[in-house]
């Protein structure tokens, strides 16, 4: 498909006025930027990405983003190898900052606005990280990215979306991940009998230990009845296709009850 078939469809699937959602947090793991590298950032992957990312913000979807560093470093990781884990979060979150910032230029090349918010301190490249300022920056349509996690060390990129997406007020958060199409009850790549699951409460994804948030993002997400949408970004059109209400991967939720 040409890239410019693609934008086509992209603007159908979310026809102005029509979105489900108003505000989102889009999750993409450091991962779902490396295209076919093995390490770092691929120019054209980040650029679908962010093609993708800026026809929704067109048609009037506020969004954050947050951006795993798993393509450049990994906190857990670095204290596995001996390093101190709060001084390996640290660089974790430095990493991400570096993500930020290429997303920011794919998609200021493409005519969006975008503000990076760090919650940690690099002011020569990114405003810091204040809730008011955040959902000031949404409210004038500009496309907030979230940079540097939660700003403490013990905390993955899972829980800062989570806690992002509650500050501001989304009506959910849509995570983007490398290599498969939702949650299984099981690791597709390695048990072929792994079940798909379109649908689940919280409570079970924590309890069944399904591999789809860290614990902490998803009590967090259940306690204030925040969704997840779970879905593959081979198809970076998915992106469009769950904000315009269409099913797409896995939806992760928990039932309000009644008064």
């Amino acid at each position: 498909m040409s890239a410019e078939a693609g934008t086509h469809r992209a603007e159908a699937l979310v026809p102005e006025g029509s979105p489900v959602f108003g505000r989102v947090v889009i999750k993409l793991s450091g991962e779902s930027l490396l295209g076919p590298r093995t390490y770092g950032i691929d120019a054209a992957t980040i650029d679908g990405l962010a093609t993708e990312v800026e026809k929704v913000a067109s048609a009037g979807v506020q969004i954050g983003l947050v951006v795993g560093a798993g393509n450049i470093y990994r906190g857990i990781e670095g204290a596995s190898s001996g390093m101190d884990r709060a001084t390996a979060d640290y660089a974790g979150m430095l990493a991400t900052v570096l993500n930020c910032l290429a997303i920011q230029n794919a998609l200021e090349d493409l005519g969006a606005q975008t503000r990076v918010l760090s919650a940690l301190d690099v002011r020569e490249v990114a405003e810091p990280y204040i809730r008011r300022r955040a959902i000031r920056h949404l409210e004038k349509g500009r496309v907030v990215i979230f940079a540097a996690g939660t700003g403490n060390p013990f905390f993955t990129t899972d829980t800062a979306a989570a806690l992002r997406a509650l500050e501001i007020g989304a009506d959910a958060i849509l995570m983007g991940k490398n290599g498969v199409d939702g949650v299984y009850d099981g690791d597709p790549q390695t048990d072929p009998t792994a079940k798909f699951l379109p649908e689940l409460e919280h409570r079970e994804a924590i309890e069944r230990g399904l591999r789809v948030m860290d614990t902490t993002a998803l009590s967090l997400c259940m306690d204030n009845n925040l969704p997840i949408h779970v879905f593959g970004l081979d198809n970076e059109e998915n992106i469009a296709r769950v904000i315009a209400g269409e099913r797409v991967g896995t939806i992760i939720s928990t039932p309000r009850r009644a008064q």
